[in-house]
């Protein structure tokens, strides 16, 4: 997890009315004679410029230009400023993303944030109302329907199994002397927030305070640091005779901490009612296409893992979660780009192949012990996925 005050992709779990993907774009989405629907946004270290700031209902487009010195990101959020309903991360210098929403009427909020920290430099946007209608064919609801209550099930199944594991092992670490243990569960424990990370990180408050690196926590503003990598550092200190070990009650604090949140996790995520989450098929979509960014944004550099290095078990946690998402939409897929099913299906195969020759009895070899060339090559593997795999939402919604 790359910390940030917006949280990270929320699309999935709190805006089932929006759909959002990404892909590189190299079109003139603002134009002469562009649709109204369609906007440009040039981002740097000052300014968030945007060619429109509103837009009738139905799919909007941003494409975005970073034209300053500083790697960002662009979300488009709730009213509110809390939510995030669909975003673009790690826009290069000169480089564009665009960012596609399906957004009903109503008013929003626009972020840009150079140097992917802070809050970012905020407007309001508004969507006007519109006649704009989708409509879908009886077979395909069929199909949606299937697919929306797979995933749910899904989620629901690993959020118990993390519950599970996390109480498991915040007790191996509070206990003092089981430190082994608890290393050797701590992967275990984490694959299965990895696998609905995109799910997890929907809830701004509980993401910052469970998965936060250090390297994303702003001490000097008075940010505390806890959590899942908090507890990493302390089983894994990567300097023994400088590091200060955790006494016996703050190990306490900080488990307890970990546990509580992870059940208030579990709870909205097994909510029924007026409280349940929704997943609908475009979110089902961009959550595959976000679980793989979080490989490329993350785990691909070996920084989520710092001091474990276990960071293989969260790539492949990652993965199995995408692919989850993927083989849920695959049927409908299939009945509106079947060449674009048979890439995906392939693509997916392939990475896997580069993932297991990693792999190390029930688990994976440190990310430390592999070569440079064996991390291009898992590179190479994630940047074939990720090019078809941005086109998946557009694809299913269409």
């Amino acid at each position: 997890m790359r910390k940030t005050a917006l949280a990270s992709v929320a699309v999935m779990a709190l805006a089932p009315a929006l759909a959002a993907c990404t892909e590189n774009a190299s079109t003139d989405a603002g134009g002469e004679g562009a649709d109204e629907r369609a906007m440009t946004v040039a981002s740097d270290a000052g300014a968030c410029d945007l060619s429109a700031t509103s837009a009738p209902a139905g799919t909007l487009s941003f494409q975005v230009t970073n034209t300053g010195s500083d790697v960002t990101e662009f979300y488009l959020l709730d009213e509110e400023g809390l939510r995030i309903l669909g975003e673009v991360e790690n826009i290069g210098p000169s480089l564009t993303k665009t960012l596609t929403v399906t957004a009903p009427e109503g008013t929003y909020t626009t972020a840009c944030k150079p140097g992917m920290v802070g809050e970012g430099i905020r407007a309001a946007f508004t969507v006007t109302a519109s006649d704009e209608e989708v409509e879908v064919s009886a077979s395909d609801q069929e199909l949606i329907d299937q697919a929306e209550a797979n995933y749910r099930a899904y989620v629901q199944d690993q959020s118990a199994q993390l519950l599970v594991k996390t109480e498991e092992f915040v007790e191996l670490y509070k206990a003092g002397d089981s430190d082994d243990e608890a290393r050797e569960l701590y992967p275990v424990a984490r694959t299965h927030w990895e696998r609905i990370e995109t799910v997890a990180e929907s809830f701004g408050d509980l993401d910052p305070m469970m998965d936060a690196r250090e390297a994303d926590v702003d001490f000097a503003a008075g940010e505390e640091w806890t959590g899942w990598h908090l507890i990493e550092k302390d089983l894994w200190p990567a300097d023994a005779g400088k590091y200060k070990s955790l006494t016996a009650e703050q190990r306490a604090t900080y488990a307890d901490d970990l546990m509580a949140n992870t059940v208030v996790l579990d709870e909205r995520i097994q909510a029924t009612g007026d409280d349940a989450l929704e997943y609908p098929i475009d979110a089902i979509a961009n959550g595959s296409i976000g679980l793989l960014e979080e490989v490329a944004g993350g785990k691909i550099t070996g920084e989520e893992e710092a001091w474990s290095h276990t960071d293989l078990w969260d790539f492949q946690a990652n993965v199995d979660g995408a692919r989850v998402a993927y083989e849920g939409v695959q049927a409908l897929l299939e009945t509106k780009d079947p060449d674009l099913a048979a890439e995906l299906t392939a693509k997916f195969d392939d990475l896997q192949a580069v993932l297991d020759q990693h792999r190390e009895g029930e688990g994976f070899v440190l990310y430390t012990d592999l070569g440079k060339d064996e991390v291009r090559e898992l590179a190479a593997g994630v940047d074939a996925l990720a090019e078809p795999l941005s086109q998946l939402t557009a694809a299913v919604t269409a």
